[in-house]
């Protein structure tokens, strides 16, 4: 028997080693048709799974019951895996450049637990080439096995998106890879087992990485064009999202927003693909510029609040500044990598006072991370409300709940375009 169908069978197991937004989803999806081993080294979530839960919020507690999974943090149980799918973070650091640490210390761990006969799937976004440069040779010192003769290896990129209710795993088609047409054959067909639209194979472990990284690079530079001319429009005086709804009407217009572009995509990936560029002696233009225009948009959300609350004759030492939602993108609890903060930092660098408030946040996660204290409900008067996440709790709010805590002339700041053409009584300011 070939190990998809010793999987099948359950006469071997998976084991996936990361278990946060990509890891957990995959991990229960295997778990309803094989055995799965759940490794990850934060014990507190463990715990939280254990107990049937997904720390991160996004999966129903009904995918727990009947799962046939471990969760652990044990090499030894980690050992008795045979199919290896690593879906750990590689984030950046202060310097946006790639931080494989994560990434490196799960293939060490599943280094020291390879056997013969056994696969290892990285799931983790890289740049192209980081799966057999970096990877594979620290498998390959570690467990002094061959790559490709004693074990195999491949690449399956994530393509989870947290929040989303529609395109989920077993609902999207999935990119799989592999060293060699043996291994390319069998994960496609452990991957098939939980993909309902079926697998794509790539020409090779490369092409599939690179794939990855652009489709995430493409969300940015578009957004970064649609934030540029938000900026462009609105000393024109023009509102962005009108002259986008105008401009949809034609049948080949794209169809992106302006907005922050915080996360562990869209506004991390691309930084990958800027460094293996100049690794390979080419500066990017393009990629580079897409990166400056999102990762300057809170500050300049932050110094137009500004300047329209000095233009309505407010002093701004000392104004007071509701920012409601904190999380890096609507309906999800995930702070890490959020812009609203940046948001936040502006005004405080004005002295301006701000409150926060997030109905889907971790205050804890929140004091930890930005040093803020979360509110539960916003109280007193603001010289400004900035909507900053289009959580749906927000969507369907009155104008007369802005009122009641809106000073005279206090602005609402619409940053996703939710009320536009609803508010009739306060200053009104979007992208």
């Amino acid at each position: 028997m070939n190990i998809s169908e010793k999987i099948k069978a359950k006469d071997a197991q998976i084991s996936v080693i990361g278990l946060g937004y990509v890891g957990l989803p995959l991990a229960m999806e295997f778990a309803h048709k094989a055995s799965v081993i759940g490794f990850d080294i934060n014990e507190s979530n463990l715990n939280v799974m254990r107990a049937g839960k997904d720390p991160c919020r996004e999966l129903d507690d009904e995918i727990f019951v009947n799962a046939d999974i471990l969760f652990t943090s044990s090499l030894d149980d980690l050992r008795k895996a045979s199919f290896f799918i690593v879906a750990v973070p590689t984030p950046i650091d202060e310097h946006n450049m790639p931080d494989l640490k994560p990434l490196l210390s799960a293939t060490e761990s599943v280094g020291r637990c390879l056997k013969p006969g056994d696969y290892v799937v990285y799931e983790s976004t890289v740049y192209p080439g980081c799966t057999e440069e970096d990877c594979v040779p620290l498998l390959e010192k570690l467990s002094g096995l061959k790559a490709g003769v004693d074990f195999k290896y491949g690449y399956s990129p994530e393509r989870i998106n947290p929040g989303e209710k529609v395109h989920t795993l077993p609902n999207t088609k999935k990119i799989v890879s592999g060293c060699d047409d043996e291994a390319l054959a069998q994960v496609a067909a452990v991957y098939e087992m939980v993909v309902n639209p079926g697998v794509f194979r790539a020409q090779s472990v490369k092409v599939a990485e690179a794939a990855k990284i652009i489709e995430n690079t493409q969300r940015d530079v578009n957004i970064a064009l649609m934030n540029e001319l938000s900026i462009i429009f609105g000393r024109m005086g023009i509102n962005t999202y009108d002259v986008l709804a105008a401009a949809g009407t034609k049948w080949n217009f794209l169809n992106f927003y302006p907005g922050l572009v915080g996360g562990h995509c869209i506004g991390v990936d691309p930084y990958y693909l800027v460094y293996k560029a100049a690794e390979l002696k080419y500066h990017t233009q393009l990629i580079s510029a897409g990166r400056f225009v999102n990762d300057s948009m809170g500050g300049y959300i932050g110094k137009k609040v500004v300047k329209q609350i000095l233009s309505y004759g407010k002093p701004i030492l000392n104004a007071r500044i509701l920012v409601m939602g904190m999380t890096f993108k609507e309906n999800v609890s995930d702070i890490r990598n959020s812009k609203v903060i940046d948001i936040i930092n502006e005004f405080k660098d004005y002295g301006v006072t701000v409150d926060v408030v997030d109905p889907y946040a971790d205050p804890a996660q929140v004091e930890k991370f930005y040093g803020i204290s979360l509110l539960k409900e916003p109280h007193g008067k603001y010289d400004a409300i900035v909507v900053a996440v289009a959580h749906n709790a927000y969507e369907k709010l009155p104008e007369d709940y802005f009122l009641q805590y809106s000073s005279d002339d206090g602005i609402l700041v619409d940053v996703k375009g939710l009320y536009r053409n609803k508010i009739q009584k306060l200053h009104y300011w979007s992208l």
